[in-house]
């Protein structure tokens, strides 16, 4: 898919504005940009990290959320003065989040250490957990978790300690970590609370139509692993969808209040939801700085043209978590097959891309240099490299030093949904953590990204063109007045 096309050591990014080709063809085009997506607001939705985080308080799901796996879960944390949390993760059969399987209630400890010298504007965290357990809501979770722990020696002493299945009793709660019985089920059920090891905190004012400005307190907690078995080792370098806090959410939020008011022995069930078919066409856009495992901040945007099955990209690479600092820009482009309902995913729709096309602008001093010391055959033929040029790197079939592979297929996943407010939110499939490519059926996604926004549907701007010559500062992303936050609920 376009937004894999790279590993990840150098994944492209793409800003968030419509784009008009230039005219005329050759390496010295620059690109143009459409007012639609980039238009100056009087009142923009400024974005302040807070340093050091702010844990305190209960932070919730704002919707239902996918793991790799796939598993579906919300979230619901509570963090203390003298730095105890309490948390409860709800898992579901359903994407929907309406058919609640079992409860963990996790306790434990956490400490702020640092600011992470990984993940620019991140603060690293220790972790101790005191206590996890386990709720069944029904019998056929019971069976699934004890057959999940027979897989495995240390598993299968684990699973005797669960009832069997016709002695599974409602609300029941099951031990699987004591610290203090030195008793540890959760590496056999493949559980970690890893995610807590990288944190973020940052407010945001959420635009309200006919209501005043509204504080929104977003908290970022570290990616999970696309691979089960290597999150027991992963230390996160990027992020999940962040929670928001209980007391300061976007609004509308049915889900927030549903998750916040519950616990293990009474999860969440959120409001049923229109399954939405997958309709590409378009032009999708990020609604912010999204931030990738192995430090990648990046903003996407893609046009589907649905009549040919095509599409273009452009993907902007930044420096910073503000996305403020462009380091370069790469153009994509290909085809891609009708989608067929995914077996593996319920409610998502596997698609094959292909990449065929592709050209890269270097924004900064250090990406120019690199590419004028490379080989010229690798990418973009002779000729010298210019700050704020793009060229083409199809001929050379792609551009090595940037990890760019021409022809290039992927497969991917897709769904489409509506936020509260009716906006429509496009889900691909999120890309392995390792680096490499889903580029066989067997590594096709189980989960996904950040949800782009219709950016034909939206009023106002969403990013703007870096500017090329390094660290010169651009605004930070705006928001619709109409919109508010709610677009942003599944960053």
């Amino acid at each position: 898919m376009p937004t894999a096309m790279l590993p990840y050591a150098c994944v492209l990014v793409l800003l968030g504005a419509h784009t008009a080709e230039a005219t005329g063809t050759g390496g010295d085009s620059h690109l143009h940009w459409e007012p639609r997506c980039q238009r100056p607001l009087p009142n923009r939705a400024p974005v302040t990290a807070l340093l050091p985080p702010r844990l305190d308080g209960p932070w919730v799901s704002t919707g239902c959320e996918v793991r790799p796996g796939p598993e579906f879960l919300t979230r619901s944390y509570t963090f203390y003065p003298n730095r105890l949390f309490r948390g409860y993760q709800f898992y579901y059969r359903d994407p929907f989040c309406r058919e609640p399987a079992h409860s963990l209630l996790i306790k434990g400890k956490v400490r702020l250490r640092r600011a992470s010298w990984v993940t620019r504007g991140a603060t690293e965290a220790d972790y101790h957990l005191h206590k996890v357990g386990i709720v069944f809501h029904s019998r056929r979770a019971l069976l699934d978790v004890t057959r999940s722990l027979n897989q495995t020696w240390a598993g299968q002493d684990c699973a005797q300690r669960l009832p069997p299945a016709q002695a599974w009793l409602p609300g029941a709660l099951y031990e699987l970590l004591s610290a203090r019985a030195k008793r540890d089920c959760t590496e056999a059920l493949g559980f970690t609370m890893h995610e807590l090891s990288l944190v973020r905190t940052q407010r945001r004012v959420q635009l309200q139509p006919r209501a005043g400005p509204r504080l929104v307190d977003e908290l970022y907690l570290g990616d999970v692993h696309t691979d089960p078995v290597e999150r027991r080792h992963y230390r996160p370098t990027g992020y999940q969808r962040p929670l928001q806090s209980a007391l300061h959410h976007a609004r509308p939020c049915p889900a927030c209040s549903l998750i916040a008011g519950s616990n293990e022995h009474h999860p969440p069930v959120l409001p049923p939801q229109v399954a939405l078919p997958l309709r590409l066409g378009g032009r999708w856009v990020s609604p912010g700085c999204e931030v990738r495992p192995a430090v990648l901040f990046l903003t996407r945007l893609f046009t589907f043209h649905g009549h040919n099955r095509s599409w273009e990209g452009y993907y902007h690479h930044f420096s910073d978590p503000a996305c403020r600092q462009p380091t370069f820009t790469v153009y994509a482009a290909g085809r891609y097959t009708r989608g067929t309902p995914s077996n593996k995913v319920l409610g998502g729709t596997e698609l094959v891309f292909q990449v065929t096309r592709a050209r890269v602008t270097p924004m900064d001093q250090v990406t120019t240099a690199m590419l004028n010391f490379s080989e010229p055959s690798s990418c973009g033929g002779p000729g010298a490299w210019s700050l704020g040029t793009e060229r083409d790197v199809t001929a050379t079939n792609g551009c090595l030093p940037l990890g760019i592979r021409l022809p290039h297929v992927e497969y991917e996943l897709f769904k489409m949904e509506l936020d509260p407010l009716g906006q429509s939110l496009l889900f691909i499939g999120q890309r392995p953590t390792d680096g490499s490519s889903p580029d066989s059926p067997e590594k096709r996604p189980t989960s996904y990204q950040a949800p782009l926004v219709l950016c034909d549907g939206v009023s106002g701007p969403l990013l703007r063109k870096p500017t090329s010559g390094g660290p010169r500062a651009a605004p930070l992303p705006a928001l619709p007045l109409a919109l508010g936050l709610a677009l942003l609920e599944w960053l």
